[in-house]
């Protein structure tokens, strides 16, 4: 009886040691790989993706441009800097613009040459001080707020004004964050409104918002696209770049990417 037991026993365990070295889901290869497709910082680009900024000189010319808003005030070419990487090895770009000193927004934002609808977007940043203040503009239009300090519905990875500061999350200056965003562009029939633009966002890794609708643009006609337009609600069915803000701050960029969607349900949880 008991030679019958440890022969199934010995068995059971080779079988199962087999299945674990020729399963993916167990395959330390396979498990490392997985690991560069979550969300978080290092994220890898996805297949299919574009990538936007990769700490280049020649990629920032070639991808980017200054917003001509109503504020606009500086002038080409980009006059942010590419500056060595704080923490790794690289490079980053800092947004501290000098024509949006004293924190005119809208003033020196630079945005994509390409615009967008629905996309996957990673994205990831690092204050070096108390205070840094830049945010990621969807469309051009809805800001992903960068703002040191701030837990308040105004603050730190807040979709702007419409959702709570998820602050426990950040992990403070002098050190990278990353967004992971999936956006849902506004809907139109016959030119009207029918479905409100749809954001998720994970922060660091942890989904911190899901499925939020977006009712404006807010910050005004020197915020982005339509932000003049019945004070921010008068959403128009265009595409827009992904913008990033000069607020006369040190913020740092790096890894950005974006793959184009097509989500024909209001759905944009991941």
């Amino acid at each position: 009886m008991e030679s019958k037991y440890l022969f199934w026993l010995i068995a059971g365990g080779l079988i199962i040691g087999f299945l674990s070295a020729c399963s993916p889901a167990l395959n330390k290869e396979t498990a490392g790989a997985s690991a560069k497709e979550r969300p978080g910082i290092n994220m890898q680009p996805l297949e299919g993706a574009e990538v936007l900024f990769d700490g280049s000189r020649a990629m920032l010319e070639e991808k980017w441009t200054y917003w001509e808003g109503p504020r606009f005030s500086a002038e080409l070419p980009i006059k942010w800097q590419i500056v060595e990487d704080p923490v790794d090895k690289g490079t980053a770009l800092n947004s501290n613009d000098p024509a949006s000193k004293g924190g005119l927004y809208g003033s020196a934002d630079i945005v994509t040459k390409k615009k967008y609808r629905d996309f996957r977007l990673h994205v990831e940043f690092l204050v070096p001080s108390e205070g840094g203040n830049s945010g990621v503009y969807l469309q051009n239009r809805y800001e992903i707020q960068i703002l040191d300090g701030d837990s308040t519905k105004h603050g730190m990875a807040t979709v702007i004004n419409e959702t709570e500061s998820p602050y426990a999350f950040y992990n403070g200056t002098g050190q990278w964050n990353a967004y992971d965003i999936t956006f849902r562009a506004a809907r139109f029939e016959n030119g009207k409104l029918t479905e409100q633009p749809l954001v998720s966002l994970y922060f660091n890794g942890q989904k911190v918002h899901q499925n939020v609708p977006i009712n404006k643009v807010w910050g005004g006609k020197f915020s982005g696209l339509d932000g003049g337009n019945n004070k921010g609600f008068g959403i128009t069915d265009t595409p827009g770049g992904i913008k990033l803000q000069a607020e006369g701050h040190d913020v740092l960029y790096r890894n950005i990417w974006i793959k184009e969607l097509e989500l024909d349900r209001a759905d944009t949880d991941f």
